[in-house]
């Protein structure tokens, strides 16, 4: 078979057309060019299944916080998470002359807290549930890709620091001593005070921490947050950028889900502040540290799931599933061989293939879990690294579908085929056995994903709104697919070629 797209015909046919000044035959040209080929179609059956997602890659821009019952299985589902906070490069305090919250003479802060900001229509469960988590404070920073892995444990791995601050904290989603007023202040304010540019309606979990710590080298503050100042004066050079900040003074804290049960909520943004009261020009204030987990710096997610019996999804042969967080991806097998070896002699046009979705079947309960709304198609050797380094789809190895009349369609992914293709065909050039060691060479996987955007304006005023990042779901989503064993799945082909 010709490699190639038949756009590559198209494009030809206007370049010739363009070189001319006659206008008049253009129309015409073009015409006559098409009429030059030959269409014809094939139909081919690719083969799927339902593959345990060992984990998934996590990253700041899609945290959960919570511990569910899966109303599919009846099986447990928690996601924990780490945090590190920006500091912002010129950071200064007033001198500490200036300074008026002291004990004995020495800075102090009035009281410091972490907040929680909570995104309610992407969180799940019942806002007034009774749960408690603990805040731990991290021994050191991670800086490792792969503790970035949904399945990476900080307190089984000895990042939790031996006799750091901890602090135990019961929280519901919706804080009942918050007045309206207070909640419509939140709404307001969030985006201004910290980096969200989300909307919606928020809540905010408190976490006080008025309450004495030690650090590593033994001196004991009555809070964390004056800690923090009195490290800011004796060591003004920690507090120079993210990095020294996280590698010097705070290399972050661990949030962990201890009891409870019925929310997972999607945490928007986690703030710590750190109040203390100085004087200004004429009159005393009142201001604080203001410190946010931006993309600046690292956050992680730790997902437990029950994967006995994930397995027993996985196992049914009579469709697939597609399951977050980090639950169960989709594996397809495309029929490359077949398509580019029926018709050597021609060019590959149009390459499709459309996923259907099924009804879930929750067991004894009204509520059911989200349906994915995009999934990703990436060839399965790619998997974990496109995630890594952040790639976009390109529609070339990759693409994105998203849900429409109950289907997943990928309208075009001929080029995928053509490289697939391409890529076995070198390979045995070098190596005869290159295709028992690249098993996975046809294979491509379906994944759950977030994706963030962002908004531009022209000059008249006028906005637009395009994809800037592509992330794994790590929010409560399932679906089935018709697909499995024993329901291979249509692929229509279209080829083009020159009339003899």
């Amino acid at each position: 078979m010709k490699f190639r797209l038949f756009t590559a015909i198209a494009v030809a046919a206007m370049a010739i057309t363009s070189c001319s000044e006659d206008t008049a035959t253009i129309g015409s040209s073009v015409t006559n060019k098409t009429d030059l080929l030959e269409y014809s179609t094939g139909l081919y059956q690719a083969t799927s299944r339902s593959i345990l997602a060992d984990s998934v890659y996590s990253d700041n821009s899609n945290c959960y916080f919570g511990m569910v019952k899966d109303p599919e299985t009846l099986s447990y589902v928690k996601s924990d998470f780490m945090t590190q906070f920006n500091m912002i490069e010129g950071f200064e305090l007033p001198t500490q002359d200036k300074m008026l919250s002291k004990i004995d003479g020495e800075v102090v802060a009035d009281s410091c807290e972490i907040s929680l900001f909570v995104k309610y229509s992407k969180s799940y469960g019942d806002t007034l549930a009774a749960m408690k988590m603990r805040v731990s404070e991290l021994d050191s920073p991670i800086d490792d890709k792969y503790t970035h892995y949904s399945n990476f444990d900080l307190k089984s791995n000895g990042y939790l620091r031996d006799k750091g601050l901890q602090i135990n904290r019961m929280f519901s989603i919706r804080d009942l001593t918050l007045s309206d007023a207070n909640l419509q202040h939140i709404q307001t304010n969030i985006s201004k005070q910290g980096t969200s540019t989300d909307s919606g309606y928020y809540d905010r979990i408190r976490v006080p921490m008025n309450v004495p710590y030690t650090a590593k080298n033994g001196t004991t503050y009555n809070n964390y947050g004056t800690y923090v100042l009195r490290t800011y004066y004796e060591h003004p050079e920690y507090f120079r950028n993210s990095y020294w900040f996280v590698h010097n003074v705070c290399p972050g804290f661990y949030f962990e889900i201890t009891d409870g049960l019925g929310v997972m909520a999607n945490i928007l943004e986690i703030n710590i502040q750190m109040y203390y009261t100085f004087q200004a020009d004429t009159t005393q204030a009142i201001s604080s540290v203001y410190l946010s987990s931006t993309p600046e710096v690292m956050q992680t997610t730790h997902v437990v799931n029950d994967r006995p019996t994930l397995q027993k999804l996985v196992d049914d042969n009579n469709c697939t599933y597609l399951k977050s967080p980090a639950g169960i991806f989709t594996e397809v097998t495309l029929p490359v061989d077949e398509i580019s070896q029926t018709h050597a002699n021609d060019s590959l046009l149009s390459v499709s293939i459309n996923f259907e979705r099924l009804n879930n079947g929750a067991q004894g309960s009204e509520v059911h879990l989200a349906t994915p709304t995009n999934i990703l198609m990436v060839q399965k050797d790619s998997l974990y690294s496109f995630f890594e380094n952040k790639t976009m789809y390109d529609y070339t190895t990759s693409f994105m579908g998203t849900l429409s009349t109950n289907v997943y369609a990928f309208s075009n992914i001929g080029n995928l085929i053509t490289q697939m293709a391409r890529q076995k065909a070198e390979g045995l050039k070098s190596d005869a056995n290159w295709e028992a060691k690249h098993p996975d060479w046809n294979k491509v996987v379906l994944v759950p994903i977030a994706t963030t955007t962002k908004t531009s304006y022209d000059s008249y005023g006028y906005s637009s709104t395009t994809i800037s990042g592509i992330h794994n779901q790590m929010g409560l989503s399932s679906t089935k697919l018709v697909g499995g064993t024993n329901s291979p799945i249509e692929v229509k082909v279209v080829y083009a070629k020159f009339k003899n």
